[in-house]
């Protein structure tokens, strides 16, 4: 499709932008936000965590280098609600990519929009923080299109991982030759996690977001993983009530994300909605332990409480986000549990985080 179509992109404020239709011809609502990295646009867009969020890009070219099938996708497809850009590329100059991104959206039926000044967008948000926002090729009237949008829900308070978790149990792994049984609670877990936990000798069940404990610790595992996942912790007490029995087990456990806030609010720690969250490849964080910094990739619009943290007898605070000093590690100093709330997997990078999975592969070993 060539991009003659025009299309509306509002704000929640009222806020308009107006560009080129790009995928599937609609209409569609969620929470606007951004990222900031400069490639993996694939592993953006299949990422669970961003199920019901509309996702704006900041690098200038989209889609150029087309779309792989498999190996740069991190679920069984796109999870984004919408997609705003700059320049949009029907044309792409990979060998390997399978097709374009807008054959890709098409099949997806994903609702975009382009040529939109994006770093006049990224600085509103920036300015007044995260909202609801709707994108339509069919619905050009700002005053008729912001009555679909008030029909979208907050962000806040809303459950997700139950929308986008496996219904069924799967294994990951060869059990033969595994060292170790982990189990998976799937909240919106990637591929590449999963992938770094079995080149660690896990051999992994992944269960089910609302899957009792009773059920998991039948297996028989030898550890825990909490994995990533859309929507707001604090709405996840189902969640929050397996975590803590996990906890009780004392076997060893690791969070990543969502997983990092379920393991804080299990702990008696509150999370909290951000201004407008942290989505990028490039984000600093420093280890307290080693007195280390790595460059992290971050996907999350809610964090924890750190005054909460720092009066926890049994919590200390293992990372912090050197741009704006939120707790980004935490780990029990009572239980082999920890957490972090970046993406140490980082797909497509960068890896200076990946030692995490070493330290979980070392707690199961000492277990």
């Amino acid at each position: 499709m060539t991009q003659t179509r025009e299309a509306l992109l509002l704000l929640e404020d009222g806020t308009a932008y107006r560009g080129l239709a790009l995928g599937h011809i609609g209409t569609t609502g969620g929470e606007i936000c951004f990222n900031t990295g400069m490639t993996g646009y694939q592993e953006i867009y299949t990422d669970p965590s961003y199920y019901g969020q509309i996702v704006v890009n900041t690098t200038s070219h989209i889609g150029n280098y087309g779309v792989q099938l498999g190996s740069e996708e991190e679920s069984d497809g796109v999870k984004i609600k919408g997609l705003v850009c700059n320049t949009f590329s029907n044309v792409f100059s990979r060998h390997t990519a399978d097709f374009s991104l807008q054959e890709y959206f098409e099949r997806a039926n994903i609702v975009g929009i382009s040529n939109v000044d994006t770093r006049h967008l990224v600085r509103h948000v920036r300015e007044k923080g995260v909202m609801n926002a709707i994108i339509s090729s069919e619905i050009l009237d700002e005053n008729e299109l912001m009555v679909e949008l008030k029909k979208v829900p907050s962000m806040a308070g809303l459950e997700l991982s139950s929308e986008v978790s496996t219904r069924i149990p799967y294994f990951v792994g060869d059990e033969a030759d595994s060292k170790w049984r982990v189990a998976v609670m799937d909240y919106g877990t990637k591929k590449s996690i999963l992938k770094n936990l079995t080149e660690r000798g896990c051999y992994c069940k992944v269960f089910p977001a609302q899957t009792p404990f009773n059920e998991v610790i039948e297996w028989n595992p030898d550890g825990f993983f909490i994995s990533n996942g859309p929507g707001d912790p604090a709405a996840m007490m189902y969640a929050v009530e397996t975590v803590k029995e996990m906890i009780a087990s004392n076997k060893p456990l690791f969070g990543i994300c969502l997983g990092h806030q379920l393991l804080a609010e299990a702990s008696g720690i509150s999370t909290y909605k951000m201004h407008h969250g942290h989505r990028g490849l490039n984000h600093p964080v420093k280890n307290l332990l080693t007195g280390l910094c790595e460059i992290t990739s971050q996907n999350h619009g809610f964090a924890v409480n750190p005054d909460e943290i720092r009066n926890h007898p049994d919590v200390e605070v293992t990372h912090i986000n050197l741009n704006d000093r939120t707790i980004e590690g935490i780990r029990r100093k009572d239980k082999p549990a920890f957490s972090v709330q970046y993406h140490p997997e980082a797909a497509p990078g960068p890896h200076d985080s990946r030692y995490l999975f070493d330290e979980f592969a070392k707690l199961l070993a000492e277990a």
